[in-house]
């Protein structure tokens, strides 16, 4: 009986660390939904396996990638970053909190979709400023208190200093929001 739990134990932590691998925003309450245990369970797993809390791992995988970044200051950048490769493409995830939506529906405020959009497409672009010079963007489905907005950018075009970077955020498979992003690279002394 005792070989059996080990070994279940073992699968179990195997899973933990793939499905951290990744999304390293997953919560430990996400983590005993996805594993079938309970979170007291996902904490001393976490704990065996030498993994730091939800709080720990933002700040160790933000401060990975804003080091890239030269057109946005420390905290400009909307949301948390997943994966950035400036000059091609990056991920960030939005967790939506009771300030961010309508009291009366609970639903998102644009502007924070938006936010989260068109502050990814500037992280993109390896210059001192970068001015958004037109969005067009579809909002498709409300997004609710507690849902998590993740954002996929991609430059999919660049005439001079001059870049086109599509963007979609998604709250699972759901698509919230299509925008295309057109921004426009500057160094200081070009002001």
């Amino acid at each position: 009986m005792v070989l059996k739990r080990n070994r279940y134990k073992r699968e179990r932590q195997q899973v933990m660390v793939s499905q951290l691998q990744e999304n390293p925003f997953l919560t430990d309450e996400e983590l005993a939904e996805l594993l079938f245990v309970s979170v007291p369970t996902v904490r001393l797993d976490r704990l065996d396996l030498g993994i730091p809390e939800l709080r720990v791992r933002t700040k160790d995988v933000a401060e990975q990638f804003y080091g890239q970044i030269r057109s946005l200051g420390a905290g400009e950048l909307i949301g948390d970053i997943l994966e950035l490769d400036v000059g091609k493409r990056g991920i960030t995830v939005l967790e939506v909190k009771k300030d961010m939506v309508f009291s009366k529906t609970k639903i998102l405020r644009g502007h924070y979709l938006f936010a989260q959009a068109n502050s990814l497409a500037v992280a993109l672009i390896n210059a001192d400023v970068v001015l958004t010079g037109s969005a067009s963007v579809r909002y498709l489905t409300p997004v609710f208190l507690k849902d998590k907005v993740v954002a996929y950018a991609e430059i999919v075009g660049q005439k001079g200093k001059s870049f086109v970077i599509k963007v979609n955020s998604k709250v699972g498979s759901a698509e919230v929001l299509r925008g295309r992003f057109t921004v426009v690279a500057k160094e200081m002394n070009d002001l």
